[in-house]
């Protein structure tokens, strides 16, 4: 088992040209100059409206560990290829500089800045790997998590993927992102020693394959754990054995307890067919309490197929379509040069040019706004803008779309708030995470200010990300002048 991310040195967790880089920056003099990166994504995942930030958590656990012990310098100096300077540098290694962050939980758009890093430059190249990796693989997860739990319209959803995550991290780290997408509890033990999601789970097929038969299974279950008796009923036959003997189990074993609270599960099968017919069994029976989960290779389409067919189903099991994001699994994020100081503390603007225009960067020190509509709640718009303007709430504000100009409208009557928050500041953490219910609870709070048009499954409304004037004319003035400020 690897160690929690709180105690594993991390560090050489990076590609090996940000050590290059980091000696070459050494010997050159630039190691200690100022420099602003930003992580951002180009698309959001499943083509849908909005994606979920995640993973600042294990970036703050990260970022305070950060160090290289000896036998990690003795590795590098293997290499033959490190100043000893360098080297000694390391050694010595702290980070010193400031992060802001957008919040966890925080739906966020394309381009905008989710995590911005000011510091010296060997300190932040070092780092882009695993803040990469960090925020790419838990916003995929939370993202992907969210649609599924949007589509089961209040039911329940239970995240069961551990056996099919892609390695430990995926299965454990995964879970609490699932969690805050707004799953309601995992199948992984261990995510809930760690993070307190809370664990959940009955029986497999091997429960019931153990006794001699069916009902015996089943009444065993229920005088072990009669009140999370939840039984698995597509071993053999799902509505001429499993659910009879389930109902058998319940009157004979649980109802002369006084518990009436009980539940059967499907793994297999016509999912909606089987549960209609097992629901007027369970009614039928005198046990309309009883709950009906299912599992099965689920994702938010099928779910939404099962209840446009009336499917009677009270929450889900959703496991490697989940845990992997199976339909969409990369995220995308990048981590980019946006700035450097220069000798006297000013911030000189850096900008990348490509053929390709969805990888022109946004140059500068940037900060974000989220425009609210005081009438109605709803988030109208997203603003980048440089880090020395600000918005007055109380004032009338234009804004307008990058990519057409002449699209400008004047928003009055709104509430905005920063979306980046300081976290680290001259090394120091500053940033009092909340625990991870609230951090739930917040997201599901922010998905309602959103429009349901941008929330949609297909074709989402485009939620406008604007640039301020400022930084429109900028980027401009930067891209006449091919890139050099």
């Amino acid at each position: 088992m690897a160690p929690k991310a709180e105690t594993q040195n991390l560090s050489l967790l990076c590609d090996f040209y940000e050590l290059t880089m980091g000696n070459g920056y050494f010997k050159n003099g630039f190691y200690k100059k100022q420099t602003y990166f930003d992580v951002f994504f180009r698309t959001v995942p499943d083509q849908g409206g909005y994606a979920i930030a995640s993973g600042l958590h294990d970036i703050i656990a990260y970022v305070q560990n950060l160090h290289f012990e000896a036998k990690d310098i003795e590795f590098l100096r293997s290499k033959g290829i490190f100043d000893e300077g360098f080297l000694k540098y390391l050694r010595q290694f702290k980070f010193t500089g400031d992060i802001y962050a957008v919040p966890e939980g925080t739906p966020v758009f394309p381009y905008e800045p989710i995590l911005t890093v000011r510091a010296p430059a060997a300190e932040a190249q070092l780092m882009e790997t695993f803040l990469l990796l960090a925020i790419n693989h838990q916003s995929l997860i939370a993202t992907k998590a969210n649609r599924i739990v949007r589509a089961a319209e209040g039911r329940a959803v239970m995240e069961f993927g551990s056996r099919r995550a892609q390695g430990i991290a995926g299965a454990v780290i995964g879970a609490r992102a699932a969690y805050i997408g707004g799953v309601k509890a995992t199948a992984c033990t261990l995510t809930d020693e760690l993070y307190g999601v809370p664990a959940a789970g009955t029986m497999a097929h091997s429960w019931v394959q153990m006794f001699p038969t069916e009902l015996e299974a089943f009444k065993t279950y229920c005088q072990l754990y009669p009140h999370n008796a939840v039984l698995l009923v597509d071993t053999y036959n799902t509505l001429k054995s499993g659910v009879p003997n389930a109902i058998r189990a319940f009157k004979e074993t649980l109802l002369p307890m006084g518990v009436k609270e009980c539940g059967i599960r499907l793994d297999s099968g016509d999912l909606a067919y089987l549960t209609k017919k097992a629901r007027v069994m369970l009614d039928e029976a005198g046990l309309p309490d009883c709950k009906i989960v299912v599992s099965n290779s689920l994702d938010e389409y099928l779910i939404r197929d099962l209840l446009l067919q009336k499917a009677q189903i009270n929450s889900f099991g959703v496991g490697e379509r989940l845990i992997t994001s199976m339909s969409s699994p990369v995220f995308g994020g990048v981590y980019k040069l946006a700035a450097v100081e220069d000798e006297t503390g000013r911030i000189i603007p850096k900008i990348k040019i490509s053929e390709n225009t969805a990888k022109i960067t946004n140059p500068g020190f940037k900060k974000v706004y989220r425009f609210y509509d005081k009438k109605t709640g709803k988030a109208t718009a997203d603003e980048i803008c440089l880090h020395d303007e600000a918005v007055a709430e109380n004032a009338s504000h234009t804004i307008f779309d990058p990519e057409d100009t002449w699209k400008q409208r004047t928003l009055t009557n709104f509430t905005v708030r920063e979306l980046l928050v300081p976290v680290f500041k001259q090394g120091d953490l500053v940033y009092k995470e909340p625990a991870l219910q609230e951090i739930q609870t917040y997201c599901q709070q922010e998905i309602e200010t959103l429009w349901d048009e941008v929330k949609r499954f297909e074709n989402p409304h485009i939620y406008n990300v604007d640039l301020s004037k400022k930084l429109w004319n900028l980027k401009r003035e930067l891209l006449a002048k091919g890139g050099q400020a």
